[in-house]
């Protein structure tokens, strides 16, 4: 049977093109399901109450708050305490506290990371205001929560088992997508 090449090689094409393009839209879920699977890139778990350790691991960790603001957004954000010492399997609560000093309602939305990468796995959040858009009026103060524990498992990993010092860091972004053309 002769093929004419001509007609087969715009379907190979298209066909090509139609997949790269459900590829691209399939990416970035993919990419998002692997790194909460893998913890890669210091990528958190969330946890349920039900899914609570019940042991606690005699190993102490020094955990770091640190909190940012992107240039666009001007709030202030501060944790309660700078560093906690935490023990696997325990559970804790940290209060953060937001400002917006500005004459203007804005909102933001926060994003975090945790270093060293591989401890992103073992870092469960019970819960978070993480990636919830945040609107503050003019010179309102609120206070966020994160509970969160440190899976007993980490004690296991070689890529965290002599690590002691964890950072989990906060930055808030504006969320404030378009703004209302003024009048003259």
């Amino acid at each position: 049977m002769n093929i004419n090449k001509k007609k087969i090689t715009p379907i190979i094409l298209i066909s090509i093109f139609i997949l790269m393009l459900g590829l691209s839209f399939a990416a970035v879920p993919l990419y998002d399901l692997f790194c909460r699977v893998t913890g890669f890139g210091g990528t958190t778990q969330n946890a349920l109450n039900k899914d609570i350790p019940k042991i606690v691991i005699n190993q102490d960790y020094k955990m770091r708050f640190d909190t940012n603001i992107n240039s666009t957004l001007n709030w202030k954000f501060t944790p309660e305490i700078k560093t906690l010492n935490l023990k696997p399997g325990e559970v804790h609560t940290v209060k953060f506290f937001v400002e917006n000093p500005n004459n203007q309602i804005s909102s933001g939305s926060s994003s975090f990371n945790v270093s060293p990468a591989p401890f992103g796995i073992y870092l469960n959040k019970i819960g978070c205001f993480c990636f919830e858009k945040q609107t503050l009026k003019p010179g309102e103060k609120r206070e966020f929560i994160l509970t969160f524990f440190l899976d007993p498992k980490v004690v296991d990993d070689n890529k965290t088992k002599n690590v002691a010092d964890v950072t989990l860091s906060f930055t808030f972004f504006s969320s404030d997508y378009y703004k209302k053309d003024k009048e003259v």
